[in-house]
C-alpha cells in the first residue's frame, strides 16, 4: 500500500468549505494507505482509522447538504439520496467484508479503493453540478421511498417466480455492461395520449439460461430462438406483476417491444434520464430494471416486434449478435490518453472496455469477464501487481489472461509479477503497430490451442 492519492485542481468546485473537506478526506485516506508501510500496523489501527474516515465523511455530507440548502440548490434531494445510498448501502457492504476478513491488508485496500473511487467520481460530477459546472445524471429519479418500494417488489417477484434471492447492487445503474446480455424494451400507453412508459430490462445471458432455460428443460448454455421467445413472455408477465403493485402509474396495454443492441440501449440512457434504474445480483446472473417515463424514445431504436414478425426478428437479432461477437479486451490505465489511444488502436478488431484504476478493473471484470486484460503497472491506490494478485486469489478470475503494458522495464519490476503468471510484459514505448501485432498474435495462439 505504497500509493498515495494526489489532489488535482480539477477536483475543486470553488467552494472553500467543500473543497477543504474533500482535501481532508484525501489526506485521511492517504494516512490509512501509509499504515501499510509500517511493520507494526494491525487491525486495530486500521479499524480506528476507518472509523475516523467514516465519521469525517458523514460530517462532510451534512455540511455539504447545509451549503446546498443555503443556496437553494434545486437538486438537493437527489444529492442527498446519493449520499444516503453510499452511507446505507455501499459502506455497510464494505464493512462486512472488513469484519469477515479481520481487517486484512487486501480488504482494507479494497475499502479505501472504493471510497477513493466514489469520492473522486462524485466530486467530478455531482459536486461540480452544485456550482453549475455539470448537469447531474440523476435529476429525474423517483422519490427514494418509491424506488425502495419497487426494489422490494422486484426482489419478492424474483423469489416467487424463479426461487432466487436477489439483492440490490445499485439504485442508480448507469448502463454498464453486465457480461453478455439481452436488452429488452417494452413501451406502454399511458392515460395521456402524448405520454408513454418505457421499461427496459437487462438480463445477463446466463440468468435466462439458468431460469427460463431450466424451466423449459433446455440443456444448452446458449440462447436460441425458442428460449428468447419464451423469455419475452416471461418478461412481460414480470413487468405486468410489478406494475400491479403501482396502480398510480396508470399503464395500459403494451404498444411496442424491441430487442436492443448494447449500443442502442446506451442511446436510451444518453437521450433520456431514467426515473428508476435498478441493478440486482440474483446469484444466477445480473438483472437490471429501468423505467423511463413519460417521454417517448426517438424513432429508429429498433424494429417493433409483433405477431407477424416475432420469429424473424429474434432470428435476425441472434444472428447479428453472433456476427458482431469480438474478443473482449479490457484496458486498465490511469492515463486517459493511454486508454483512449489503445481503444482507437484496437477497437476495429476487438470489443474494448476501459478502466482507470485497479479497483475499477475488478468491478468491470466482475460484470463482464474479458478475454484479455492490458494492465498498467503504476496506478494510484491499487497498482497493476496488486490488482493481478487479487484476480489470482479469486477462483472465478484466476485464469483471466493479463498482459502488462507499462513504462517500467527494470528487472526488479518484472520479477515481482512473474510468479503471478502474466501472459506477457510489453513496454509503452513500443510502436502502436507492434503492440497491436503482439495482441493479434496472442489471440492467434489461443485459437489453435
Amino acid at each position: 500500500m505504497d500509493n498515495q492519492l494526489i489532489w488535482k485542481d480539477e477536483y475543486n468546485i470553488g467552494v472553500d468549505i467543500i473543497d477543504n473537506e474533500h482535501q481532508r478526506l484525501f489526506q485521511i485516506i492517504n494516512n490509512l494507505l501509509s499504515l501499510g508501510k509500517e511493520k507494526r500496523s494491525n487491525p486495530k489501527a486500521y479499524q480506528d482509522g476507518i472509523k475516523f474516515l467514516k465519521e469525517h465523511a458523514m460530517s462532510h455530507f451534512e455540511n455539504e447538504e447545509l451549503y446546498m440548502r443555503s443556496i437553494n440548490y434545486e437538486e438537493l434531494e437527489t444529492h442527498r439520496r446519493l449520499h444516503k445510498g453510499f452511507r446505507e448501502e455501499t459502506l455497510p457492504a464494505l464493512e462486512e467484508e472488513l469484519i469477515r476478513e479481520a481487517y486484512s491488508l487486501a480488504s482494507v485496500e479494497h475499502f479505501l479503493g472504493v471510497c477513493a473511487g466514489w469520492l473522486i467520481g462524485h466530486t467530478l460530477t455531482e459536486d461540480h453540478a452544485i456550482v453549475g459546472g455539470k448537469i447531474s445524471k440523476w435529476v429525474d429519479l423517483l422519490p427514494d421511498e418509491e424506488i425502495k418500494a419497487m426494489q422490494m417488489v422486484i426482489i419478492r417477484l424474483i423469489k416467487d417466480m424463479f426461487q432466487l434471492d436477489a439483492k440490490v447492487i445499485s439504485n442508480a445503474y448507469g448502463g454498464e455492461k453486465l457480461g453478455k446480455s439481452v436488452y429488452y424494451r417494452l413501451v406502454y400507453d399511458a392515460d395521456e395520449p402524448d405520454k408513454q412508459w418505457e421499461i427496459v430490462l437487462v438480463f445477463e445471458e446466463k440468468l435466462l439460461v439458468n431460469t427460463v432455460g431450466k424451466i423449459m428443460g433446455v440443456q444448452s448454455d446458449k440462447l436460441d430462438i425458442m428460449l428468447i421467445n419464451t423469455s419475452r413472455y416471461v418478461a412481460k408477465q414480470f413487468v405486468w406483476r410489478v406494475m400491479q403493485h403501482f396502480p398510480s402509474l396508470k399503464i395500459h396495454e403494451m404498444k411496442q417491444e424491441n430487442l436492443l443492441t448494447y449500443d442502442k440501449f446506451l442511446e436510451v440512457f444518453e437521450k433520456k434520464k431514467p426515473q428508476v434504474s435498478l441493478l440486482f445480483d440474483t446469484s444466477a446472473g445480473y438483472f437490471s430494471y429501468c423505467v423511463i417515463a413519460p417521454h417517448l424514445l426517438e424513432e429508429g431504436i429498433g424494429v417493433p416486434i409483433g405477431v407477424d414478425n416475432a420469429m424473424s426478428e429474434i432470428e435476425r437479432y441472434l444472428l447479428k449478435r453472433e456476427k458482431t461477437s469480438k474478443h473482449k479486451v479490457l484496458v486498465v490505465d490511469d492515463s486517459v490518453t493511454i486508454r483512449q489511444g489503445l481503444k482507437n488502436l484496437l477497437s476495429g478488431d476487438y470489443d474494448v472496455s476501459l478502466a482507470r484504476s485497479g479497483v475499477a478493473a475488478i468491478r468491470s471484470i466482475s460484470l463482464e469477464k474479458p478475454d484479455l486484460v492490458l494492465m498498467d503497472y503504476e496506478m494510484p491506490v491499487c497498482d497493476g501487481r496488486h490488482t493481478l494478485e487479487m484476480l489470482r486469489s479469486e477462483e472465478e478470475f484466476a485464469d483471466i489472461p493479463v498482459i502488462f503494458l507499462t513504462s517500467r522495464g527494470d528487472p526488479e519490476s518484472v520479477s515481482k509479477v512473474l510468479d503471478l503468471k502474466p501472459e506477457g510484459y510489453m513496454l509503452k514505448y513500443l510502436k502502436p503497430t507492434e503492440i497491436k501485432n503482439r495482441i493479434d498474435e496472442y489471440f492467434q495462439r489461443k485459437s489453435v490451442q
